[in-house]
């Protein structure tokens, strides 16, 4: 049987936890900017009337009626991500541990705010670029992340529970692909609700800094944790009643990195567990399209993702949240004490 050791000096720890608090020290400071910018040119966020699991979101927009006659901003996803990576370039560089997560988080950003600015200035039901677009830019940046991790970070195989290391080859090019396009996707389809995405992306990376720092990974240790202290800044303005929202770049950044980070620390198995509220925001989409189209237009949950359906049948919008909150929190714990089961067995 292997014994687990931790060998976090005090040194590691104390930078890790100044890295986080330079994020968060930064993000307050960058968001009266940001929102003196937004508020002046009007970035306000445009209510879609198409649902995610197709047809017309009618529920959501019952639900929402409110909230889309205040003029909120989006795109305030530009504040953490110009904090992680101004922290990062210049307190946290290293090529084997945090390029890849930030050129994921740039990239991925960019595409993003590419997006945000035709959904604000567009017309369309659901305004912004074409799905089609969207996906083929966002799988170019998976694509090249994935050969990066191949070519320069030389990795080969990945973990498997019950297999150890097993070899893949070229093939973890594939697999960087899937990881990354599944965890942005679904990181992008949870955040709909104030304080939901940036609370429950707040717990998957204090759970995955947690791990790089078991396996030695300060620098990636830091870079999450540099994530979580910026988050919180913005969890600050994000809860009810939102002053802002991120939009997709910085839904699309984060799960991003959340992925890429999942690929550094060999833990693609576990991060289903720790992001299962992601996972079950993105079942309940697929669930009710499967449902629409093999059920003449029936839908098994009243509204999705499934953080509308709850809200549908009575939960204030507060409860939700914070009720999704705990079960992120659940979740990551769950996956913690699984991933160090399996390094003591």
């Amino acid at each position: 049987m292997n014994t687990l050791t931790i060998a976090v000096t005090s040194h590691d720890l104390i930078r890790i936890f100044l890295l986080a608090f330079a994020g968060f020290a930064l993000s307050m400071l960058v968001t009266p900017i940001y929102t003196t910018v937004a508020y002046k040119k009007q970035w306000w966020k445009k209510a879609r009337t198409d649902s995610w699991s197709g047809g017309a979101a009618t529920v959501y927009n019952k639900l929402h009626a409110a909230k889309h006659k205040r003029n909120i901003p989006n795109m305030a996803g530009l504040i953490f991500v110009f904090s992680i990576t101004l922290v990062t370039l210049f307190g946290n560089l290293s090529r084997s541990q945090t390029w890849l997560p930030l050129a994921g988080l740039l990239g991925a950003g960019a595409i993003g705010l590419i997006d945000d600015i035709m959904n604000i200035r567009g017309t369309n039901k659901i305004a912004g670029m074409k799905s089609a677009v969207k996906f083929g830019l966002y799988s170019i940046v998976a694509a090249l992340g994935g050969a990066w991790f191949y070519f320069k970070l030389d990795v080969h195989s990945i973990y498997i529970p019950g297999f150890g290391a097993v070899a893949v080859g070229a093939f973890i090019i594939a697999i960087f692909w899937l990881v990354v396009m599944a965890t942005a996707n679904s990181v992008n389809i949870t955040d709909g609700l104030d304080g939901l995405a940036g609370g429950l992306l707040a717990s998957s990376f204090t759970a995955y800094a947690i791990i790089a720092a078991i396996q030695g990974k300060y620098a990636l240790a830091a870079f999450c944790m540099t994530i979580v202290g910026s988050l919180l800044s913005y969890i600050w303005f994000n809860i009810y009643p939102a002053r802002f929202f991120m939009g997709d770049v910085g839904a699309f950044a984060l799960g991003t990195a959340l992925g890429v980070v999942a690929m550094l620390t060999d833990t693609i198995w576990v991060l289903p567990i720790i992001g299962a509220v992601y996972v079950m925001e993105t079942g309940s989409v697929i669930i009710n399209r499967l449902s629409r189209k093999l059920r003449h237009g029936k839908k098994v949950f009243l509204s999705s993702p499934i953080h509308h359906h709850f809200e549908a049948i009575g939960w204030p919008e507060t409860k939700v949240t914070m009720r999704f909150w705990i079960l992120g929190q659940v979740a990551s714990v769950s996956g913690l004490i699984l991933y160090l089961l399996s390094r003591t067995s």
